[in-house]
């Protein structure tokens, strides 16, 4: 899918630890965290990646491009 054409993560919502539990699409969609890692992996989102983390769960993270505003920490909260 051409990088055009996909969506991206604008928000996120957050537990009560601040661990990141929801994202809104650029196209208003709300997709719990399970969702939004499948849509990752199947190359649905832009400016994001799936990783594997050293308890060998998956995780997601924002590409590293050396702008620090556009990680997912970094993204407004949604209601």
């Amino acid at each position: 899918m051409p990088e055009s054409a996909r969506e991206v993560f604008v928000a996120v919502q957050r537990n009560g630890d601040g661990d990141l539990t929801s994202f809104k699409t650029s196209s208003g969609r709300v997709l719990n965290y399970e969702e939004a890692l499948r849509e990752v992996q199947a190359g649905a989102i832009a400016g994001v990646n799936a990783f594997k983390g050293k308890d060998g769960g998956t995780y997601l993270r924002g590409d590293a491009d050396g702008d620090p505003t556009n990680n997912l920490d970094a993204l407004p909260t949604f209601q």
